[in-house]
């Protein structure tokens, strides 16, 4: 893991001071010391993150002759073969990190070493022979990466807050980009909330040259090759041997590690593969709730128990909220997952035990595990029932029925009818990406103001869902929801909550599901191995009896939620009160502030329940005054 930046000026010298300042500001990613190079025009910052019995060096910066220089974020697992293979054509290797083949081999084969890589990385290179930056980021998005493009020439780091440092930088919100935030929980790539910053994508990489910059995707998930075997035990079989070698891959002997256990099927699963590869007793953690409906401990607890493991649990409680405008610095953007608070809290306590932490992301995307798929699927067979009636009929029954249901607009029946409005007006890509979202479109016009639908009125939120819907492909339905999540809520969500509740806390995380060599397994698979009626993740549980508890393999999913909506209208209804009815909130100008306390009103009451969009609401306005007003921590 590690923090990483870099200025790279077309004819003035690097502020040495500046870049420093840069790298201080997010040496949190990592335990060794900052080191800084800077040579002429050419600045490039690094602190790495060095496990306490490994005898690997400091990351090593250049190659044999100084003319090539590598900052990195993250882990090569495949380094060791790629090292013999390199040492064999004669390159010579200053150091035992893992990093360093990325050198060697951009001399071998140039941005086309990317397709070698097997990890997790966000890396940027200067090759002083070409005067050229190469910046790249891992396949799935597990390591951030974000630049500047600026007058003198261009600028990157792991973290936006280290890229605000730049005179340059102005603290100018892109409207475009709350909007988005607004309508995903996340500011997507490649956009930042800032203007002038932008993210690099996954599977992507830049070169810059002469002030020019070009950006190309290097790698993606093709669903249209199908892997034929003879019957489901094939395909399980070759499952499991993969799942397992992208779980090996990732182990050191040398270093403690553990498993974040959500009670769940995935981080159950590799539990038992790293209790069964380990030699020692393996450690599992946990965090829950006093509130029953969220607490999965007893699960939870009763995995520990099956695979004898050390077991840690950790409650959280409503005072956890006075870490948020800390843990918003750190997340750089307003980001409105609630599972934040929970992911930190297990990572920040973890950490105390352990160095490395292996989990189970990855699995609900890659293997249908959500709710949402089989009921879209479900949906998908009404609308064709409903084809055969002329379209005047088939409308009015839709409207009818929403307005039926519209009493409680929390009922499935009434989510059942907004999805086939959707379906029917604007298509599938729309009607799913309905699922995604807090804030549908008629909350946002009412939610926002004059000046803001303005700024609006000719973008469209669902642009981003509706491109990736057809970038998909011609595959199915279930395939198509399948690729929307990977490219857009596993890295821009999930994977940012991984990252920033781990690094903040110096902590490295291993996600055996979201090895490539897994994801590209799996969408070779056909999808009803994936979901079989209304049965999620069927191929993976048809292998798992026997091997992890029964109970866990047949229990009802449950999302890693916070109860966040009782608590807004029991112990925390001051405290949302206190931010978003303030005459700050009320001067912003970018809400309604009438619907605003419209809703604060209606939750606390029990009128209706407007949790999420509440919680992004006030996110939104606690990360405005640490970023934009500076407001201590």
């Amino acid at each position: 893991m590690g923090a990483i930046c870099g200025i790279i000026n077309e004819n003035q010298k690097i502020d040495t001071l500046l870049l420093s300042r840069m790298l201080k500001t997010i040496s949190h990613r990592g335990n060794r010391e900052e080191k800084v190079f800077v040579k002429e025009n050419i600045g490039l910052g690094y602190k790495d993150f060095k496990l306490s019995n490994s005898d690997s060096t400091d990351q090593c910066i250049s190659n044999e002759d100084n003319t090539i220089f590598l900052v990195c974020d993250g882990n090569i697992y495949n380094y060791k073969d790629l090292k013999i293979t390199l040492q064999k054509k004669g390159h010579r290797f200053k150091s035992s990190s893992d990093k360093e083949v990325i050198i060697h081999l951009y001399e071998e084969k140039g941005v086309k070493l990317l397709n070698d890589l097997r990890g997790v990385f966000s890396f940027g290179l200067w090759d002083n022979r070409n005067k050229e930056l190469f910046l790249a980021r891992d396949r799935v998005g597990k390591k951030p990466l974000v630049y500047s493009d600026t007058s003198c020439g261009i600028i990157f780091a792991s973290e936006i807050k280290s890229l605000l440092l730049h005179p340059e930088m102005k603290k100018e919100i892109d409207l475009h980009s709350l909007d988005l935030f607004i309508t995903y929980q996340a500011v997507p790539s490649p956009k930042t909330i800032f203007k002038g910053i932008k993210k690099l994508p996954p599977a992507h990489y830049l070169l810059w040259k002469n002030n020019n910059l070009k950006i190309k995707k290097y790698w993606d998930i093709d669903y249209t090759k199908k892997l034929i075997l003879k019957n489901e035990d094939e395909y399980s079989q070759l499952l499991w041997a993969n799942l397992v070698d992208s779980t090996k891959i990732c182990i050191s002997d040398d270093t403690s590690f553990g498993v974040f256990l959500s009670g769940g099927l995935d981080s159950t699963v590799i539990a038992g593969i790293v209790n069964q590869l380990s030699p020692n007793k393996i450690k599992t953690f946990s965090v829950g709730f006093e509130e029953e409906e969220f607490n999965e401990l007893k699960y939870a607890s009763l995995v520990g128990s099956f695979f004898g493991s050390e077991h840690y649990e950790f409650i959280v409680k409503p005072d956890i909220m006075k870490i948020l405008p800390k843990l918003l610095w750190h997340y750089n953007e307003p980001f409105a997952d609630s599972s934040m608070l929970a992911t930190y809290c297990l990572a920040y306590e973890t950490k105390k035990s352990v160095e490395i932490i292996f989990n189970g992301d990855g699995g609900d995307e890659t293997l249908a595990g959500y709710t949402r798929y089989w009921q879209t699927l479900m949906l998908e067979k009404i609308s064709k029932l409903m084809k055969v009636l002329p379209s005047g009929i088939k409308e009015k029954f839709i409207n009818s029925f929403i307005k039926v249901c519209e009493k409680n607009p929390s009922s499935s029946f009434f989510k059942v009818g907004k999805w086939l409005y959707e379906l029917e007006k604007n298509g599938y890509g729309h009607a799913y990406g309905r699922t995604l979202t807090a804030f549908a479109s008629e909350y946002k016009e009412r939610l926002y103001s004059p000046m803001i639908k303005n700024a609006l009125k000719d973008f469209d939120p669902f642009h981003l869902l509706k491109t990736l819907w057809t970038q998909a492909g011609n595959i199915s339905l279930l395939e198509k929801i399948l690729y929307t999540d990977q490219h857009l809520y596993l890295p821009e969500v999930l994977s940012v909550k991984m990252d920033v509740a781990t690094m903040s806390n110096t902590l490295e995380t291993v996600s055996p599901f979201l090895d490539h060599k897994f994801i590209e397994l799996m969408a070779s698979f056909p999808p009803n191995l994936k979901l079989k009626k209304n049965t999620t993740k069927y191929i993976l549980k048809k292998k798992v009896g026997g091997f992890i508890p029964k109970e866990i393999i047949y229990r009802k999913k449950m999302g890693f939620g916070v109860p966040l909506g009782k608590w807004f209208k029991g112990e925390l209804k001051d405290y949302i009160s206190s931010y978003l009815l303030s005459d700050k909130f009320d001067k912003r100008g970018f809400f309604n502030n009438l619907e605003v306390r419209k809703m604060v009103q209606e939750h606390i009451s029990g009128k209706a329940l407007h949790t999420s969009r509440l919680w992004s609401l006030l996110v939104f306005e606690l990360w405005y005054r640490v970023f934009i007003e500076g407001e201590s921590l």
